[in-house]
């Protein structure tokens, strides 16, 4: 009789932490819930897992804010994006401002020698006095474009950051710029009347 009734504990005490793994629903999208909170009495995402955990875990993921600065530029700005391609007229203090002056600064190859749709990368950094370190590097190019076309693409790009730099920046921004990877994407997206190039 006895073990009976401890079979029927156990049954019954499985059953209730099956129901209760049911209903303990987990969101596992980063940052769109509240952090864990020894507190709750409701389902959550935890920022860790434990041993102690009674179902199954997803850890809340902290994605660190990286070193890397990137930025797009296209050669025709969308009317909304407009007034970020404007040159600050004040000495840049924030990393939008230097957005904005680098955007400023674009001036593509001229229709007969560019290509509708290329797409061109570089990468460099600045100095503390909002010079260039180096020389851009180019780290990717549209696929299946002529070298005379990549070749102007950049010499427009060197072009263009020669005339903006050196950038007049602040004493605070020049110190969080320093050695600071800036990659830019430039983007001909203006229409010229020919095929685009093949991704």
């Amino acid at each position: 009789m006895f073990r009976r009734f401890t079979v029927c504990l156990i049954i019954i005490g499985g059953l209730g932490a099956a129901d209760a793994q049911q209903r303990r629903q987990i969101d596992a999208t980063p940052f769109a819930h509240a952090p864990c909170s020894v507190l709750d009495g409701q389902p959550c995402t935890p920022t860790f897992c434990s041993v102690f955990n009674d179902g199954p875990c997803i850890p809340e993921i902290f994605y660190p804010y990286g070193q890397n600065l990137q930025l797009t530029i296209a050669s025709v700005p969308s009317r909304d994006q407009a007034a970020k391609y404007r040159k600050p007229d004040h000495d840049l203090d924030t990393i939008g401002d230097l957005f904005a002056a680098l955007r400023s600064c674009w001036a593509p190859p001229p229709a007969v020698i560019a290509r509708e749709g290329m797409q061109m990368s570089v990468r460099f950094s600045f100095k503390r006095s909002g010079e260039i370190i180096g020389t851009p590097r180019v780290t990717y190019a549209t696929a299946g474009v002529p070298t005379d076309t990549r070749a102007a693409y950049l010499k427009a790009i060197n072009a263009s950051l020669a005339a903006c730099v050196p950038l007049k920046v602040t004493d605070a921004l020049g110190s969080a710029l320093a050695g600071r990877p800036i990659a830019i994407r430039y983007v001909d997206n203006r229409d010229l009347g020919r095929p685009a190039a093949q991704p």
